[in-house]
């Protein structure tokens, strides 16, 4: 229990002087440092200096529990990037095609002509999307890898799935049920300002592609978002 507190505390005065070292020098890691920590010497600096930390304080807390989930994210995420690594962006990305190669396979046997070409087809974007989200995250530095790669990665997870879901009455009453209930969320919450919601109950109705508009729209954001936990991870608990 000791551990975990201390580990804990340790988590906390780094992502502290994280938020401190965006306005103020030498302030993360400054025990090692030859200078030591920069400390406030006049009244102004010393009323920035506190009131900055207090509003950090604020920050950390509410940061915190995100940048555990994103600890989790990144075992996750590197144990993928290793597997890229050793089978090499050729390799991954025929991995990849065969596993929805497969799914494809399944859908000729069990649709019917139109429903193999459409997972045929969303299995090709799939394949493309992580081509381009393995040439983006070794080309590219962090920003580009979560602006970019974490988007298209998710989307040839999701992808795939939503399409096959349209001629597979057991997978589409999961992905279908699942896609009403977010799209009443982010109707509710997310474009719930000036009306925008009300617009879109009326002129649009949740049918057809309309479902895989959806999912490709939420996999940016989801993207995005596991790439921001995983970068919280790293500020928190750096690796070599």
């Amino acid at each position: 229990m000791a551990g975990f507190v201390e580990a804990v505390g340790v988590d906390l005065k780094r992502l502290h002087e994280t938020w401190m070292e965006l306005f103020f020098p030498r302030q993360r890691g400054a025990d090692e440092s030859v200078l030591g920590k920069w400390k406030p010497e006049t009244t102004s600096d010393r009323l920035a200096y506190n009131g900055w930390a207090a509003v950090g304080a604020l920050f950390v807390a509410l940061a915190y529990p995100f940048a555990l989930a994103g600890v989790v994210a990144r075992y996750n995420a590197y144990r993928l990037d290793d597997l890229s690594s050793a089978l090499g962006v050729v390799g991954t990305v025929l991995l990849v095609a065969l596993l929805w190669g497969a799914l494809s396979a399944a859908a000729w046997v069990r649709f019917t002509f139109t429903g193999f070409l459409a997972v045929a087809a969303a299995a090709g974007v799939a394949t493309l999307s992580t081509a381009l989200a393995l040439g983006f995250a070794r080309v590219g530095g962090r920003g580009t890898t979560v602006a970019v790669a974490y988007p298209f990665a998710t989307t040839a997870v999701f992808l795939p799935p939503v399409v096959a879901a349209f001629y597979s009455p057991a997978l589409g009453e999961l992905v279908f049920t699942e896609s009403e209930s977010l799209a009443i969320w982010f109707l509710d919450n997310v474009f719930a300002v000036g009306g925008i919601n009300e617009y879109l109950r009326t002129e649009y109705d949740l049918t057809g592609v309309a479902y895989v508009l959806l999912w490709l729209g939420v996999s940016v954001p989801i993207g995005w978002a596991l790439g921001v936990l995983v970068t919280l991870a790293n500020l928190v608990r750096p690796t070599e």
